[in-house]
């Protein structure tokens, strides 16, 4: 018997497993880590979110390819994608669907000719970002039925602003929760639903870069949607 197949003989259940593990987590869920301060005060740096994968399709491990599809994203959910500009897997949530005419005005999201509710929460609000911390503004939307709060920083407040756009058929408009402070529709257009993989559900751990990646307990188990 050769050494290489003893070593598999040996071997071949760890295989198995971790090859099992792959397509699980490919497939069915997931769980993220945040790279960046996009999303806060939803989720901030160091958080990692569970994904659903088998939200709304089945897909091919490993792909884009779609076995079924039996749901779309609606409005006012986190979803995971790959980008259409350099395939890079985000995290963004939902703003409007295919059909939704979309603008904002003097930083207020107008959806189909009507202001998006909201509420100033908090005037001055610290929150970390890439470049250092900023005080933010923390506004409360309410985005397809969907109570979310949103960041505000008036020192990167540059995009106020886009005359109204129509959602094509088949695509999503996506917005990060911190306005000034994300890689979002904006900028990499709208994103197309088979490009989805999966729907963020909660934050199941978190620990903070900038404490040596100490936990925060108190962000453990925290839901993303009501």
């Amino acid at each position: 018997m050769s050494r290489l197949h003893a070593l598999w003989r040996e071997y071949r259940g760890v295989f198995w497993f971790i090859s099992l593990m792959m397509v699980f987590r490919s497939a069915v869920a997931d769980w993220n880590y945040v790279p960046s301060s996009s999303m806060n005060p939803t989720l901030v740096a160091g958080d990692r979110v569970v994904v659903n994968k088998m939200a709304y399709s089945l897909r091919l491990p490993f792909t884009l390819f779609e076995l079924a599809r039996w749901d779309t994203p609606r409005a006012g959910e986190v979803i995971t994608f790959d980008s259409p500009k350099d395939g890079v897997n985000l995290i963004k949530r939902v703003v409007a669907v295919g059909g939704d005419v979309v603008s904002m005005q003097d930083n207020q999201l107008v959806i189909n000719g009507q202001p998006v509710p909201r509420t100033l929460l908090e005037p001055a609000h610290e929150l970390a970002t890439e470049a250092g911390r900023f005080n933010a503004q923390i506004w409360r939307e309410t985005v397809g039925g969907v109570a979310i709060d949103v960041a505000r920083l008036p020192l990167m407040n540059r995009n106020t602003a886009f005359a109204p756009v129509q959602v094509p058929a088949g695509k999503l408009l996506v917005l990060g929760d911190s306005r000034d402070n994300s890689n979002d529709s904006r900028f990499i257009g709208f994103i197309d639903v088979q490009r989805v993989t999966g729907k963020a559900l909660r934050v199941v751990m978190s620990h903070d870069p900038d404490e040596l990646y100490l936990p925060r307990m108190s962000r453990w188990w925290l839901p993303l949607h009501g």
